[in-house]
């Protein structure tokens, strides 16, 4: 090979190489934006009055739509690496996987499904914790009850 195939070759592992971090930063940025939301919500518990600041929904749904579609996508990927690594045409340039490549798929497998989870509890345990309106009241207890 010319070395003008070797640059395409580098330049194309580059680009590949660069697209792999990018799946590592959002896997990570993911992680802490869980974290985050999980943080506003243990801060926000027992809070009778409407949320505010960071906790708003403008700011909490479409950042839990961005990590739920994030997480779809990066299984999707995962998926689609596997699916085309099993295909027949792909098996006499196959190599096994690396300890580490494993370890690094299984995490990120790992992490999407866990945001998706975080995710599917903030959305359900939102409207339980941060209720509209006023507090509940204790009902009144007559002379009656008492009894």
């Amino acid at each position: 090979m010319n070395s003008r195939t070797w640059s395409t070759l580098s330049a194309g592992a580059l680009i590949v190489a660069l697209a792999q971090s990018l799946c590592t930063a959002v896997l990570t940025i993911s992680s802490i934006r869980v974290a985050i939301g999980l943080s506003a919500l243990a801060a926000a518990a027992g809070i009778y009055a409407p949320a505010r600041g960071w906790h708003q929904d403008a700011i909490r749904i479409p950042m839990l739509w961005i990590a739920a579609l994030g997480a779809i996508v990066n299984l999707a990927v995962l998926a689609w690496i596997r699916h085309l690594r099993n295909q027949p045409s792909a098996q006499w340039r196959r190599r096994e996987l690396t300890p580490k490549q494993k370890r690094s798929e299984r995490w990120q497998v790992i992490m999407a499904i866990l945001t998706l989870i975080l995710v599917g509890l903030e959305t359900w345990t939102h409207p339980m914790v941060h209720r509209t309106g006023p507090p509940p009241t204790e009902p009144h207890r007559t002379a009656a009850a008492f009894r």
